[in-house]
């Protein structure tokens, strides 16, 4: 006879791809009777974060409502700001989505951190003040307005960052508002990343888009008419702040350990080196790939983390094998407005090689990408066994010694 067992108590903070991914995967892989699994965000609809350039500069996303998408899944959606997590006591502090109201405490058995990351200022006078992002919705939302806003005149604006954010953010918005004045700052050369074909093809769609690139021009800082680089001053009816990411906080204030980064250092299943009941995934990880080089903060870094923690959690509850995801880059995917793209080719470890698709067909490829993780994290439970595994008795409170 099936010995009685407590559920173990999941809990999964933050609902980007990675999150929402992870709980989805859990839940296909678990016993509803054995497992309560719980997701935390503030928001009640999947946001996604690759195509907030489109929503910046106009364009209508289509909403996932997280009700929906997990409906008879078994997974509890818990519309909620995280405010701090005490991985000594096992509790998320949380309030309401507003970040208001009085604090409520989640106990969890084991805790998946996914709360991501956000803009980085890079400490650059400024940038707060005077600055956007396009690095959560809010931030879009809010460049969106402003945008909106400017009157005509071929007013400037200014995105600071060469890098794939910076450049899908100027090309969408030139192609979109050709009656704006679109300049890059770069701090290396435009495209430096890129192979000798792919930063061609950039300079190309850039001349036809009519985008000034200003190249080896550092900004060190940001005004409410301009922003000053390390070779003058680029006028700026408003400043677009692209310039990588900077990891959730609230890891660094917790007992886990973190690298200087903020991000929590984890072992090859995502689980914490320091706490084994809690699994950290996406940009919270410090995830080594290839030849032992981080992981880039990233949609395609982040979704096999989320596999990974799920698939490392379900078999250390159900007795099973340990699985293993080798992490590795296969391309990176750039649109340039609707009309354009680049897919560029890379090694393992995220280096570019010769080989790069161009055009429209590569904007055709970077839509079906999107489109792709957008439904992967709608359908978290398709396309994986049907059988979901009991929890071993011995194991509900035992995922923190188990190997």
């Amino acid at each position: 006879m099936q010995q009685n067992i407590q559920q173990h108590r999941v809990v999964v903070i933050g609902a980007g791809y990675t999150g929402a991914s992870a709980a989805g995967r859990l839940a296909r892989r678990l016993r509803s009777e054995d497992v309560s699994i719980t997701l935390v965000n503030a928001e009640p609809d999947f946001v996604e974060r690759v195509r907030l350039h489109q929503l910046a500069v106009g364009q209508d996303l289509r909403p996932r409502p997280f009700d929906e998408m997990f409906a008879g899944t078994g997974v509890r959606l818990k519309l909620a700001k995280v405010t701090a997590v005490d991985v000594d006591r096992r509790t998320i502090s949380v309030t309401d989505a507003n970040g208001a109201g009085e604090r409520e405490d989640l106990e969890y058995d084991t805790l998946v951190y996914a709360l991501g990351s956000a803009w980085n200022t890079q400490d650059v006078p400024g940038t707060t003040e005077h600055a956007h992002e396009i690095a959560g919705r809010t931030g879009a939302l809010r460049l969106r307005e402003r945008l909106a806003a400017l009157a005509p005149g071929a007013p400037v604006v200014v995105v600071v960052g060469g890098g794939l954010t910076g450049v899908e953010a100027a090309t969408e918005l030139a192609e979109t508002r050709p009656d704006l004045d679109v300049s890059l700052a770069a701090r290396g050369a435009l495209g430096d990343w890129l192979s000798p074909k792919g930063a061609g093809h950039l300079r190309k769609v850039f001349t036809r888009l009519r985008i000034t690139a200003h190249e080896h021009a550092e900004v060190t800082a940001v005004h409410a008419d301009r922003v000053t680089t390390t070779e003058g001053d680029i006028p700026a009816a408003v400043t677009i702040w692209t310039t990588g990411f900077a990891v959730h906080p609230i890891a660094r204030a917790t007992a886990l350990e973190t690298a200087d980064n903020g991000q929590i250092v984890v072992d090859s299943t995502m689980r914490s080196t320091s706490h084994p009941d809690v699994y950290a995934i996406g940009d919270a990880a410090l995830v080594a790939g290839p030849g032992g080089k981080p992981l880039r903060m990233s949609c395609a870094s982040g979704v096999p983390t989320a596999w990974q923690a799920a698939d490392a959690i379900a078999a250390r509850l159900t007795g099973a094998e340990l699985p293993t995801i080798s992490a590795r880059y296969f391309n990176q995917c750039v649109s340039l407005g609707r009309k354009e793209g680049l897919i560029q080719y890379v090694t393992a470890d995220d280096r570019a090689v010769s080989a790069a698709l161009t055009g429209r067909v590569a904007a055709l490829y970077k839509e079906l990408v999107c489109k792709g993780a957008a439904w992967g994290v709608a359908n978290p439970t398709m396309g994986l066994p049907t059988r979901r595994r009991r929890v071993t008795a011995d194991r509900t409170r035992a995922t923190a010694t188990a190997s």
